[in-house]
């Protein structure tokens, strides 16, 4: 970066806000993607005011700026060449929680987990868990609209935002909805908004929708022999008016993994299927479970357990939360990818992705949210010279997906990692209604350039 905008910036934060050694570089040049680029300046703004003045000098002298939460994304969307635009250090803020309308309003670094924490003690929780909830920001998980395991019943993180306020790409503050639980007043920004990856606008404060905590939860463990059976006893389960918490799958290549690791699961079981119910009211709870069991038995499952306690609702959970881990056995390089199908799509997707596996010798291992369809789909390399049929693999992926009706990516967004492939999902005029947003909101094309296809 040149002496003048360097000298801009120290000025504008003080030299303790701003950074170009190249140990912290190097430490914003990558996310959970591990794809590395280094970028220029690491800046560390202290309000809304201190954003508004970089995004005027950015504008002016045509510099990128990469805004960044936690780093923990896993699609490069927080990570590129520019200025690295780092939240973390002055907006992790609650500033304040409303029992009464159920409501939070705070910064956009606040982690997940610290702010379910702090909202224990009045009995509420904010739903969008995903795995990386201990630390992820809730700014970076609207950014990207992620979801996580309790998707099924409580929605993804777009459901609960309120209001906003943001610094446009063209250095424009705004506070864009209300803190109200309906609003169609207008076009719906907030919509817009969440799932932009930082491309549009720099969230500075967020008001967000609450829920109040569960009394009760339990937990069932389903082993299956085929991951058919799996599918169709879940989706049996979910039309019977039964909504889990949670409903999640591993696969068998996901579940001899995991028995490698710490035989937990009988080796006739070749799928598993993990629920979580939850609600206030234990015997409606114990009748559901008792409905799963009727609906499983015609499904012929080689397992059917009930948490009993704490202890064995984490056995229950521990393959789930260590099936990535698990995996890793199968090569020295994943390719991460959260496609996402239609409920009744997924099973011939799988039977498709182990197709193209043998096709290409490697070991594609899935598991995820089969309540909501959203596959967590990892392409094993052996090698890293095989990253080109690696990437060979993951275009056959995403054509049977699309070819299903599925798209690109449920929680985790596109950033750099999945920018190429969007001209498969979507239309020459949807890209340029895309292009057409984001010049609206970003007219200098500074914010988060390079991302989600858009250039």
């Amino acid at each position: 970066m040149n002496p003048s905008a360097l000298e801009f910036f120290k000025t504008l934060l003080g030299e303790e806000n701003l950074s170009n050694d190249p140990a912290v570089l190097s430490t914003y040049s990558y996310d959970s993607t591990r794809l590395e680029i280094l970028p220029s300046c690491v800046l560390f703004p202290r309000n809304t005011q201190d954003i508004q003045a970089i995004v005027a000098y950015a504008n002016t002298h045509k510099l990128p700026l990469i805004p960044r939460g936690a780093g923990s994304g896993m699609s490069g969307g927080s990570i590129g060449g520019g200025i690295i635009l780092a939240m973390q250090k002055h907006f992790r803020k609650i500033l304040h929680i409303d029992p009464l309308n159920l409501c939070v309003r705070l910064q956009p670094c606040v982690l997940n987990s610290a702010l379910n924490s702090a909202l224990a003690p009045h009995n509420l929780f904010f739903p969008p868990d995903p795995a990386s909830a201990s630390f992820s920001s809730v700014g970076g998980n609207i950014a990207e609209n992620a979801g996580g395991m309790c998707a099924l019943k409580y929605g993804v993180s777009k459901d609960y935002l309120l209001s906003a306020e943001i610094v446009t790409g063209g250095g424009e503050i705004l506070r864009v909805g209300h803190n109200t639980y309906k609003d169609v007043a207008g076009y719906n920004l907030l919509g817009l908004l969440s799932g932009s990856e930082g491309t549009l606008a720099i969230f500075t404060e967020l008001t967000l929708k609450l829920k109040p905590k569960p009394t009760h939860q339990r937990s069932l463990l389903l082993g299956f022999e085929s991951i058919e059976s799996l599918a169709h006893c879940s989706y049996t389960i979910l039309s019977k008016g039964i909504t889990p918490c949670a409903m999640e799958f591993l696969d068998t290549l996901t579940t001899q993994a995991l028995n490698k690791l710490k035989p937990i699961y009988p080796k006739n079981a070749q799928a598993i299927l993990i629920i979580k119910l939850d609600g206030n009211f234990l015997p409606a709870l114990e009748y559901e479970i008792e409905e799963i069991r009727k609906i499983a038995k015609d499904f012929s499952p080689s397992i059917f357990k009930i948490a009993q306690n704490a202890q064995e609702e984490e056995e229950i959970w521990f393959g789930r939360k260590n099936a990535s881990q698990a995996n890793s056995i199968y090569g020295v390089k994943k390719l991460n990818e959260d496609i996402t199908l239609p409920r009744s799509c997924v099973p011939n997707f799988l039977q498709e992705a182990k197709k193209i596996g043998e096709k290409y010798s490697l070991k594609i291992p899935c598991f995820g949210h089969i309540g909501d369809g959203n596959i967590h789909t990892n392409v094993f390399l052996p090698s890293l010279d095989l990253l080109p049929i690696g990437k060979d693999a993951i275009k056959e992926l995403f054509s049977f997906a699309l070819s299903l009706g599925g798209t690109l990516s449920g929680e985790h967004g596109i950033g750099i990692s999945k920018s190429e492939y969007m001209p498969m999902a979507f239309l020459p005029q949807h890209l340029e209604l895309f292009k057409n947003i984001k010049h609206a909101f970003d007219p200098n094309n500074i914010l988060n350039p390079h991302k989600m296809g858009l250039d």
